[in-house]
């Protein structure tokens, strides 16, 4: 295998890992928020803040870096309006996303506190988990038009 097709294939197994991630924290949290069930919230939001760190911050760092390799590899440049575009909603998912793990150490420290002291969810978790969901939406429409533009590369 060459150098571009091995960056190629990092570049998009990462952008699956962190887009997947993404939404599977998302799917999970969404659903456990609905249930309103503590146990399965202080559950889930534990594992989200775990995957965050684990999956999704690696993936945040190698995601610009192989696609600058491959960029050279391939002799664009950022004149390319999809390579412009691209950056710009990366830009935009991460202005999302940092908020969003602050939100999720929060909601993780509160419904566990709420689960060891036997009290209910606060409202100050509840509109934590509003800012979250909303914050959510952008991010996950920019990495979708990100792929549409990143398999397609329309001139």
């Amino acid at each position: 295998m060459n150098t571009y097709l091995f960056i190629k294939t990092i570049h998009i197994l990462s952008s699956v890992i962190l887009v997947g991630t993404g939404f599977g924290s998302a799917f999970y949290l969404f659903f456990a928020h609905r249930s309103r069930n503590l146990e399965a919230i202080a559950v889930v939001t534990r594992l989200v803040v775990r995957a965050d760190w684990w999956l999704t911050t690696p993936t945040i760092i190698l995601q610009p870096l192989s696609g600058m390799a491959l960029m050279y590899l391939a002799g664009w440049t950022f004149d390319a309006r999809w390579i412009q575009t691209s950056v710009i909603l990366y830009v935009l998912a991460g202005l999302c996303w940092l908020p969003v793990v602050w939100i999720q150490i929060q909601l993780r420290n509160l419904s566990t506190n709420a689960l060891t002291s036997g009290k209910p969810l606060s409202v100050k978790y509840w509109k934590l988990a509003k800012y979250w969901e909303m914050l959510g939406y952008p991010a996950f429409l920019a990495m979708l038009i990100i792929y549409f533009l990143m398999t397609n590369k329309p001139q």
